[in-house]
């Protein structure tokens, strides 16, 4: 579990989760790393990969990968979404939910971040038929 995060947050993480992916076909993930102390960008692909998030229908998946201790961050799109969503997007949401972190808010620029990524994924991967969910929507841990 989160020592930034209450139990109540987590569940409305996940709440959040279910709401950004009710229009759209794509899949968000968050993973809470309590372990690494290297390289978290290197860390958050190997669990980008360990979720089979690239393998996806549309490979339209996007993981939130958190290392609340260092106040760390990696987002990682993958290429479908990142195909549309241009890097700018990643940057600037990188920054408003780091600011937060550097602020002591943990929950609320997460959920904001989970939901506009919900926007941008209805934008370009809107539900046609049957809207499957590829990936679990709990929150990750290590």
């Amino acid at each position: 579990m989160s020592n930034f995060l209450s139990n109540t947050q987590m569940a409305s993480l996940v709440e959040a989760i279910k709401t950004a992916e009710d229009h759209s076909t794509g899949e968000i993930r968050v993973h809470i790393d309590s372990n690494t102390e290297d390289d978290n960008a290197e860390v958050a692909f190997e669990v980008f990969k360990r979720l089979c998030m690239e393998k996806t229908a549309e490979r339209n998946a996007v993981l939130f990968h958190i290392n609340f201790e260092q106040r760390y961050l990696t987002i990682i799109g993958d290429e479908g979404i990142h195909k549309k969503v241009h890097q700018q997007f990643w940057d600037k949401m990188h920054d408003d939910i780091t600011a937060g972190f550097a602020k002591g808010r943990f929950f609320e620029p997460l959920q904001k971040a989970i939901l506009d990524t919900g926007t941008e994924l209805k934008k370009y991967f809107p539900v046609t038929g049957e809207n499957k969910n590829e990936l679990s929507d709990e929150i990750s841990f290590s």
